[in-house]
């Protein structure tokens, strides 16, 4: 019976084996406009096997000989089957349509994500357009940074401050990518509102965790995101008018079918506004930012894209003080496909973030900021239906501007300083597996390789050992004096450093709507802010690791449980835990602003951060959203050199400024009709850390007050509710030029939330006493907006 059973084993790997195998590749674009689908899902009915397709709509997919029943899905379109008799490799390229019915009825399941139950890929979140317009935002303005702080694992260090931060991390290490080139600053008007403008972007993908191999460089997140490529069919608009801002929108086909392009602009008024207010006002605040994008399909194995970005924040004090701060990246991408199971994509990128000061008063203009230049190569491999290879190198040069100071004017007693330009090279090459063993477990796993080249530069500074000393007297820190100054050529290589960065994923499905998901990684991160305020500010400077600046090192593991109820509702919890060697400290008082000797005023140390996640969504019906929770920790410690040296803070653990203990967001929308749409969202989150002072004391006539243990104490529980309605006219309703009202009231109930807590001194003239007081910073109360869009 035994040889029996092992004859038929035998005879049916033979037979498997045996079978001969065809490949279905293809494009899946939208029908209405040709733009490609990223996400979507290609699954073959009798045996379950399936795809997806990549973020140039390009799909692979490897199946015995025969006939087949192919089924494609996406959310918000309407299914299409296609039966086909493979005989040899095939090229099929779809044409998905629109389900408008169910955009009307069920807008939250058009747009939010369900949970990819037996993807090894965990800690991911993707956010649809249409999920951040629904969102309420501060006067009217969408915000894609902010509607991604609504999920679980995100905060902000608080209102009107720039960058975000995920899972304990700080703000620079967050990978912002647009169209694969590095945004440096997310945001516009100093942390008010984000420089992604929602109408110009195709798709958005946060990862948390478990992060590719292909991506490198930060340590705490990824946010991929990609624009739009243009309508290829026809020509079309839209826009929007608000208080703050207006926004428009134009793409259509330069060829038909083949190449179109995409332009996208906005641009906030209130500058325009304020002479009206104050005649001789000549003040300007104000920021705009141009999206553009062209691609051509030059035949079915080639596409080119070309794609770019520019932005820029004025604010000025007439000609006493101007300040100009911005992003610029273009990305020139080539896609191929070699055969049916070899795709790649080549892509020349550059980045530029500019930071410039001129005060006149001082009589001088400041100009600071990073660029580079990336060229890499990807390669997606589909071996077979079970294995797909993903792989690729990377190379990208960095020169870094610390500062130049200058004259604004002849007559100015500023002489030309330039802090010396800093040069670096950091190149990768990387492999990333996704394996599906079987039905019930999926794995993604995978090695990266990174090297940093630190170059040569002018004004190396040279230390009689330590650039920070130590005072045992007094118990503090302070700056070492140079003893002298060398000069390397630009060429010689400074600093290296090679680090290995494993990652690895792996879903176990129960069945085909629970799985329990586990992953792990290790990421490097070469390039620095300098910054010891609250949040990062537009002056934050970049900075690479060098002999003093070592690279920030990343350990993270993550648990996971996914449930799908009946297509309606889903829930997910996770549970992190993340640790990070050599994270740059500062000394007490230490001054950053143009600073040429850095290392002499900074440490490293090391940090830790670790939380539970849940979110919880329901998915149909006319009363969509979702509920997320987060309950996390973020610590930092950096200890004593020596056993004699106290460290930072004593050495002891202290809560990093972005740590918050509890995160709730609940997001809520009700569609009541096909004229009215209504949306609100609720926020709660632990009160910022921050150190106050705890006593005071007088000294030649003066009270000083004395400042505790760092972030010690907390700002006051943040929350407020959001809500906005959109209201679309019956008169718009068959018209080709279409038309919506959106009215939002942000903070409903005018919660006068802390920014900040200063402690200044009250001087009473009368009798020629002092006392210290504290000052309560409030951004934002009760602020109603109300924004036409309109799209033809």
């Amino acid at each position: 019976m035994k040889k029996l059973t092992l004859f038929i084993f035998l005879l049916s790997c033979v037979y498997s084996f045996g079978q001969e195998k065809f490949t279905i590749t293809g494009v899946v674009k939208d029908a209405s406009n040709g733009e490609t689908l990223i996400g979507v899902s290609i699954i073959e009915k009798s045996t379950s096997q399936g795809t997806v397709t990549n973020e140039y709509g390009f799909y692979s997919f490897t199946l015995t000989k025969g006939e087949h029943t192919i089924d494609i899905s996406y959310l918000g379109y309407n299914n299409f089957t296609k039966k086909i008799n493979l005989t040899k490799n095939t090229t099929l390229n779809i044409d998905l349509k629109e389900n408008l019915e169910s955009l009307d009825e069920v807008v939250i399941s058009a747009y939010t994500e369900k949970v990819s139950i037996k993807k090894a890929e965990m800690s991911v979140n993707k956010m649809e357009v249409q999920t951040i317009k629904a969102i309420p935002a501060v006067l009217g303005e969408v915000d894609v940074i902010k509607a991604i702080t609504t999920l679980p694992g995100v905060t902000t260090a608080g209102e009107g401050q720039s960058g975000f931060n995920v899972r304990g991390g700080a703000a620079d290490q967050n990978l912002v990518l647009l169209d694969e080139a590095t945004l440096y600053n997310p945001s516009h008007l100093f942390g008010f509102f984000s420089v992604i403008n929602a109408d110009a972007i195709k798709n958005l993908k946060l990862y948390k965790g478990g992060i590719p191999s292909k991506f490198g460089g930060r340590i705490s997140s990824v946010l991929d995101i990609h624009q739009k490529d243009g309508n290829k069919y026809e020509f079309h608009g839209n826009g929007g008018i608000g208080l703050l801002s207006s926004r428009l929108t134009l793409e259509g086909p330069i060829v038909k079918k083949k190449a179109s392009f995409f332009l996208s602009g906005r641009r906030s008024y209130a500058d325009l506004f304020l002479p009206l207010i104050q005649p001789d006002n000549e003040s300007k605040a104000y920021f705009y930012d141009l999206n553009t994008k062209v691609n051509w399909d030059v035949d079915d194995k080639n596409h080119l894209y070309l794609s770019g970005y520019f932005g820029r924040d004025i604010f000025a004090l007439g000609d006493t003080f101007i300040n100009e701060y911005g992003n610029a990246v273009a990305n020139l991408r080539w896609n191929h496909v070699f055969n049916s199971q070899l795709f790649s994509n080549l892509s020349l990128i550059y980045s530029d973030y500019y930071y410039g000061l001129e005060i006149d008063l001082a009589g001088f203009k400041w100009d600071s900021g990073l660029e580079n230049y990336n060229l890499k190569y990807d390669f997606t491999q589909y071996y077979n239906e079970k294995i797909t290879f993903n792989y690729g190198v990377e190379g990208i040069n960095y020169v870094f501007n610390p500062g130049k100071i200058q004259p604004n004017s002849p007559d100015s007693g500023i002489s030309v300083d330039q802090i010396a330009k800093k040069y670096a090279l950091e190149s990768a090459a990387y492999i990333d597996v996704e394996h599906r063993l079987n039905d019930k477990i999926d794995l993604r796993y995978g090695l990266r390789w990174s090297n940093f080249l630190r170059f040569g530069e002018n004004d190396i500074n040279i230390y009689n050992g330590s650039p920070v000393l130590y005072d045992s007297d007094l118990k503090i820190y302070e700056q070492a004096t140079p003893i002298g100054q060398i000069n390397m050529d630009r060429s010689k290589i400074r600093k290296t450093y090679n680090n290995l960065e494993p990652r690895f994923s792996i879903a176990y499905a129960f069945n085909n709507k629970s799985s329990f998901k586990a992953s792990y990684q290790r990421m490097a991160q070469y390039i620095h802010i300098l910054s010891n305020a609250q949040s990062p500010t537009p002056l934050d400077i970049w900075t690479p690791s060098g002999e003093h600046i070592k690279p920030q090192l990343s350990d993270q593991i993550a648990f996971g449980y996914s449930q799908d109820f009946n297509g309606k509702y889903s829930l997910t919890a996770e549970v992190f835990g993340k640790t990070t060697d050599n994270r740059i400290d500062y000394i007490d008082g230490a001054d950053l602003v143009a600073q040429e000797a850095i290392e002499s005023v900074i440490l490293n140390g090391k940090a830790r951060a670790y939380g539970l996640e849940l979110m919880f969504k329901k998915e149909q019906g006319k009363f969509t959203g979702w509920i997320s929770y987060t309950l996390s920790r973020s610590e930092q410690q950096t200890t004593g050199r020596t056993a004699e040296e106290v460290g930072i803070n004593n050495g002891d653990w202290y809560a990093t400024s972005y740590d918050k203990t509890h995160d709730l967001s609940v997001i809520a929308s009700y569609n009541a009709s096909k004229r009215w749409k209504f949306n609100t969202n609720f926020t709660l989150q632990t009160g910022q850390p921050v150190t106050y002072a705890d006593a005071s004391y007088s000294y030649l006539g003066l009270n000083i007050p004395n400042y505790g243990a760092r972030n010690e104490n907390r700002l006051p529980m943040y929350h407020r509710v959001d809500v906005s309605a959109t209201y679309s006219p019956k008169k718009y309703e068959t018209k080709k030029w279409k038309g919506e009202w959106v009215f939002s009231v942000y903070n409903l109930y005018n919660r006068q939330n802390a920014s900040s807590i200063s402690f200044t001194q009250d001087e009473n003239f009368s009798t020629g006493t002092t006392r210290n007081i504290t000052e309560r910073l409030t951004m934002f109360g009760l602020i109603p907006s109300v924004t036409f869009n309109f799209k033809f």
